[in-house]
């Protein structure tokens, strides 16, 4: 789970800078909302960009608690950005793995930490979480794979331009009725999950997200590594619902 979750953030972190560094246009509408101007934001975009490799690169190798705190919190703030700037809620709640992720490494790796200097340690892959801290770990990770499927299906739903257009790429005829059989499924598997978690169901999920977005028809590479927080939420998931309950005291469908 520390391995799994790590790389997501990591992802997050190199596939969102990849866009700063290319200048993605949509982002002067983010910046916008803070009153930047379209000149202004193209000039800061690559200085964005480049912070945001450089911390994921520092997750991969060296991962500071700090780190993966910020991206909580960046990760909240570039979500938000987007219902903020006039784009569909559901595109903040799709983007759950963005913030969920590190999140959830904080918790599997001991929780927040109250002193300033036990936020610029090391983070410990090897350390072994108390049954409480994994019922917190599980419940985020539950949560927060609830939110990204049930936002995706419903952009599919309300027939998002990106989607559509990835449809018709794909040779299909329809891609109207394409997205709203795929956003169904979604907001099945979602209320699935928040009901009842299974396994082999959840990874049944992971393969089809995972999938599905590697075919964008724009900036294919950077938008599926960006989205590494939804795989990594599902797949550490996956790995939280291993049964070993008399090792933690959970029910075995729970149990970490």
């Amino acid at each position: 789970m520390h391995y799994t979750l790590r790389l997501a953030a990591a992802m997050c972190f190199i596939g969102h800078g990849a866009f700063g560094i290319i200048t993605k246009p949509i982002w002067c509408n983010y910046f916008a909302v803070f009153g930047v101007g379209h000149d202004m934001a193209y000039r800061l975009m690559p200085v964005v960009g480049s912070i945001d490799i450089s911390m994921g690169v520092i997750m991969l190798f060296y991962p500071i608690r700090a780190i993966a705190g910020w991206l909580v919190i960046w990760g909240t703030i570039t979500a938000s950005l987007r219902p903020l700037s006039g784009e569909p809620f559901a595109e903040f709640i799709e983007r759950a793995g963005n913030f969920g992720a590190p999140l959830a490494l904080l918790l599997v790796s001991g929780g927040v930490k109250q002193s300033l200097r036990g936020w610029f340690t090391p983070i410990n892959p090897n350390i072994d979480a108390e049954a409480k801290t994994m019922k917190q770990v599980i419940t985020c990770l539950r949560i927060v794979v609830f939110l990204l499927l049930l936002g995706h299906g419903w952009l599919n739903i309300i027939e998002k331009k990106a989607l559509l257009g990835q449809y018709s790429s794909l040779g299909f005829s329809n891609p109207a009725t394409t997205a709203h059989v795929a956003g169904t499924f979604e907001m099945l598997a979602a209320c699935t999950v928040l009901i009842r978690p299974i396994r082999p169901v959840l990874l049944a999920f992971l393969i089809w997200k995972a999938g599905s977005e590697l075919f964008y028809p724009r900036y294919e590479i950077f938008e599926w590594v960006e989205r590494g927080g939804s795989y990594g939420a599902i797949l550490a998931f996956w790995f939280a619902l291993k049964p070993t309950a008399v090792a933690t005291g959970l029910r075995p469908q729970y149990a970490a």
